[in-house]
């Protein structure tokens, strides 16, 4: 195995490296997770049972937007092409939800039909019905990036009653489910028309608990001159503070993602660099999905605990008689209870599900025939969080080795590689940062404006504060880790300026010359 893996190229191993990661989470998931979801109604509750296929998965990218905002020129102008039922206009013109994923034949797959194919990541969808899937398809397109990434168009929102009963399925539910299953967000906004109707605030308002997958695009930005712009850009943040309760600022692309001549062309640099960075977001999608895909599921194992202890412990609360009483008592109490629970076995108040939702929900149950959470499920639940998740990740190891034509086998970062340049990184010591760290790093570092794929000392001054160490050591800590010392720093130097900065925090020290296995592979002598 090890040989086989050696001779891989490094697009093949990351791919490798994400399959095997979802063949040991939806094993886990099947003998753990799965009775305990079946066993509490899980799916009626929050999402969906998983199915093979989904943890088989390329990385997904949901758009959405209001009408108009320009979601599938957006998506044409990545693939550099357009894909079968692709349909653009200044009126609302998609009306459905669209996966263009990669296809030898380009064609269109229905909804109905996509749903019962094993080997494609939609077969949950029959949860929601005919009607939903009559609004569904599959567009499939022979194109190099669908080769790493899926998107996820989503029908233009628009405002008002009438949309909203004549869609036949239940939106915020359909949106909520996709929210939980990909691995980015873009929100689309157009600069000539800001305004969030309410059924778009709805909808942002269901990405709830995926805050870290969402990213921002202010799109048709070359058809407003620089000090508009500036106003807008403004507005856009002011709106989406009132919208989306988060302590940072939200990661804003900006620029006109199509392939007509720029209307002001004086940002056109500025417009390039957004591009550059998006882009660069979107590569770093395959590189981290078996981290993703780890992060997810364990994010769902807490949640079906958590959703387990409830429905265990509302049940303890009967007696022999007046169930029904007791029944609308414990909904009409509810946030006591989570309260309760929280505080009884060491929950954090962020695992539990909204409670008035949670009531509209459990109303159609009998809390009282719900069957008891038994000692040794979540025994298993336990264990398979503290000891068979971080073993599978140990496993993984395995696809971060290269045997160069000495025949030596030297460590690489997955990370330093483009999706279409996946050259080999120089030899010598693993780096100190492993792919766990980085991609966690990555993901706080993608989430700041960045130029030119960097982000300024002010930026940076403001997240190294927060490790409450002095100014003193923070300093020490920038001088080793802004290795080209221009002020700025990349995500490989902004993630080893994380792990030294946690390093002191737990007691190390900061070197006084930049270690051999501090430097990131790609600025080795050599690369």
């Amino acid at each position: 195995m090890a040989s086989d893996i050696s001779n891989m190229s490094d697009a093949q191993r990351t791919k490798e490296a994400a399959n095997y990661v979802g063949r040991g989470l939806f094993e886990m998931y099947s003998r753990v997770i799965f009775p305990v979801e079946q066993q509490f109604h899980f799916d009626k509750f929050l999402t969906p049972f998983l199915k093979q296929a989904d943890s088989q998965a390329k990385p997904m990218v949901l758009l959405m937007g209001q009408y108009s905002v320009g979601k599938t020129t957006f998506i044409k102008y990545l693939l550099g092409r357009s894909f079968p039922g692709m349909r653009i206009g200044p009126e609302p013109t998609t009306d459905k939800f669209v996966a263009i994923m990669h296809g030898i034949n380009e064609r269109i797959v229905p909804g109905n039909a996509a749903a019962v194919q094993k080997d494609k990541p939609f077969t949950s969808l029959d949860t929601f019905g005919i009607q939903f899937l009559n609004r569904f398809e599959v567009s499939e397109v022979s194109s190099p990036l669908l080769e790493h990434i899926t998107f996820i168009d989503s029908p233009g929102i628009l405002a008002g009653e009438k949309q909203r009963l004549n869609r036949g399925y239940d939106f915020p539910k359909v949106v909520r489910y996709w929210a939980n299953r990909v691995d980015r967000i873009l929100l689309l906004f157009d600069a000539h028309k800001l305004d969030i109707s309410d059924e778009f605030k709805n909808a942002i308002l269901q990405l709830g608990g995926n805050g870290e997958k969402i990213r921002c695009v202010l799109n048709k930005a070359d058809q407003v001159n620089v000090q508009q712009l500036m106003r807008v850009y403004g507005a856009l943040l002011w709106s989406l503070g009132k919208v989306v309760q988060t302590p940072e600022v939200m990661r804003v692309y900006i620029g006109s993602f199509w392939d007509k001549p720029y209307q002001h062309d004086e940002m056109e640099k500025l417009f390039e660099v957004e591009r550059a960075d998006l882009i660069a977001d979107l590569k770093s999608l395959p590189r981290h999905s078996a981290i993703r895909k780890v992060n997810e599921f364990v994010k769902r194992a807490r949640r079906a605990k958590t959703h387990a202890l409830i429905c265990e412990h509302l049940r303890g609360q009967f007696g022999w008689f007046g169930k029904e009483n007791k029944q609308k008592t414990l909904m009409s109490d509810m946030q006591r209870q989570f309260q309760e629970i929280a505080t009884k076995h060491g929950l954090a108040p962020g695992d539990f599900p909204n409670p008035q939702k949670f009531c509209n929900i459990v109303k159609n149950f009998k809390i009282s025939d719900f069957k008891r959470f038994r000692a040794r499920d979540m025994k298993a639940l336990d264990d398979m969080l503290s000891l068979e998740v971080p073993a599978l990740l140990r496993g993984m190891d395995q696809f971060n080795y290269h045997t160069d034509n000495s025949g030596s086998t030297n460590k690489l970062n997955p990370f330093m590689q483009n999706m279409g340049d996946m050259s080999i990184s120089a030899g010598g010591p693993a780096w100190v940062v492993d792919q766990q760290a980085k991609a966690k790093w990555d993901n706080k570092f993608y989430s700041m404006q960045l130029h030119d794929g960097k982000a300024d000392g002010g930026q940076l001054v403001q997240v190294l504060m927060q490790s409450g160490l002095s100014k003193e050591l923070l300093g020490a800590i920038w001088d080793l880790c802004d290795i080209d010392q221009d002020g700025m720093m990349d995500a490989e130097e902004f993630a080893l300026a994380m792990y030294v900065t946690e390093d002191v925090k737990n007691g190390g020290t900061v070197p006084t010359e930049l270690p051999e296995n501090y430097v990131p592979p790609s600025k080795r002598t050599g690369t």
